[in-house]
């Protein structure tokens, strides 16, 4: 049986959505399964808009286009606004609280709201907050683990941002962390 998932990762330039998108890439790819990965990003790159396309399937990819995702990380209120209608019903939206001002308003989906920016900055890097609400996902997509993503980290980060590893694991981690705590409150 098929199994393909749609995630896309969507925020402002600089906010690590492209890199978010082609861990999860590796770490899938890494584990046996097929992938595609498109990103896509404005013209001004830091603070203009970014986003990226990763499926992940256990066979071959029809297309590397999605209409509807199964899985959105939406970095700020504009990608929410954005793409929390087109989840289809059952799929999952993991919302950066820290960068909106209202509330989710499907309840037919699988909703995290996570301060992503706070916790971040409470484990000593704002730049972490993609690596955050990575973590949250992971919570629950069925496809991928924490630690396959840990390894893709290992495995995939540049040697010039191999420091970043720790401190890429740690936010990953608390954001898991959080968005189960989330479901089970």
């Amino acid at each position: 049986m098929t199994q393909e998932y749609s995630i896309i990762i969507s925020g402002f330039g600089g906010q690590g959505t492209l890199f978010a998108g082609q861990l999860l890439a590796y770490a899938a790819m890494d584990n046996g399964y097929q992938v595609t990965w498109i990103p896509s990003y404005g013209p001004e790159m830091r603070g203009g808009t970014a986003h990226c396309t990763t499926i992940i399937s256990n066979s071959i990819i029809g297309s590397p286009v999605t209409r509807s995702p199964y899985a959105v990380i939406g970095l700020n209120l504009p990608s929410v606004d954005k793409y929390e209608k087109v989840i289809p019903a059952g799929g999952i939206l993991i919302a950066n609280q820290s960068l909106m001002n209202r509330e989710l308003v499907r309840s037919d989906i699988k909703g995290v709201l996570i301060p992503a920016n706070e916790i971040a900055e409470q484990l000593g890097n704002k730049q972490m907050t993609n690596m955050v609400t990575v973590g949250a996902l992971l919570a629950h997509l069925p496809v991928l683990s924490v630690e396959a993503l840990e390894q893709a980290l290992k495995d995939h980060l540049p040697p010039r941002k191999q420091q970043w590893l720790p401190a890429n694991v740690d936010a990953m981690r608390k954001g898991f962390e959080f968005a189960q705590e989330a479901v089970a409150a």
